[in-house]
């Protein structure tokens, strides 16, 4: 079983006018995860970024308020001051490699060209923190940039698919402050694992109706007598 995490990160831009884009979906991770704890993020300006702890479990949680390629420092000053170590840090971001509703965690691996990434990792000298990818979807090839893309709002559906990951993963965020990052993979990604639709009962066939048979009217006595006689030419 990895160490318990003892330092979550948010990555994103500061300001109002990036609150509600893509590149900011680290942020909103931190900050509900932070409200539904109680947990007060004050602004630091030793570690220049504004910094709570969630006291249950004793870690810190991190909103770097510099720019995201220059995430790093607040990352390394922190970390640095407490003595957390790489493994026991968990970084959470956007990704533009999964469409928006998916959350993964790992540890790890490449950066894929986040700047937030690029910058903790040369700071740290090390790729081997826990990362906590949440899906926004890439534009089309022939479209804007990536690093464009990010920076603009999600439409309403794909803003719905993030924030149900965002709170698959605040479920799972507990596990992993206690240490059991493998449990927290496995709940998390099953998740979001499409649901087979069950197929509709068939309707039962219904006959045509049929229409109603007329009984025939019985005939006269004396029409019946008057047609035999003209038959015979007797009258």
């Amino acid at each position: 079983m990895a160490g318990a995490i003892r330092l979550v990160v948010g990555l994103g831009n500061p300001g109002k006018e990036h609150e509600r884009d893509r590149h900011n979906a680290g942020f909103w991770l931190v900050e509900r995860f932070a409200a539904a704890n109680g947990v007060v993020l004050r602004k630091d300006a030793k570690f220049q970024a504004l910094v709570g702890r969630h006291e249950p479990s004793g870690a810190w949680l991190l909103l770097p308020q510099a720019y995201m390629n220059s995430s790093g420092r607040p990352v390394q000053m922190l970390a640095g001051f407490f003595k957390i170590r790489p493994e026991e840090i968990l970084v959470v971001h956007d990704e533009l490699d999964f469409p928006p509703g998916t959350a993964r965690i790992k540890q790890g691996g490449g950066i894929a060209g986040h700047n937030g990434l690029r910058d903790i990792s040369q700071r740290l000298a090390t790729h081997d923190y826990w990362r906590l990818r949440l899906g926004v979807g890439k534009p089309p090839p022939d479209r804007e940039s990536g690093a464009d893309y990010v920076l603009h709002r999600p439409a309403a559906e794909e803003r719905a698919a993030i924030d149900a990951a965002i709170e698959n993963s605040i479920a799972v965020l507990p596990l992993c402050l206690a240490g059991d990052l493998q449990g927290a993979m496995q709940q998390l990604h099953t998740q979001d694992k499409p649901v087979a639709a069950k197929p509709a009962e068939p309707e039962p066939r219904k006959e045509p109706a049929q229409p109603a048979k007329k009984e025939p009217e019985p005939a006269k006595e004396g029409g019946i007598k008057s047609f035999l006689k003209s038959l015979t030419g007797k009258k």
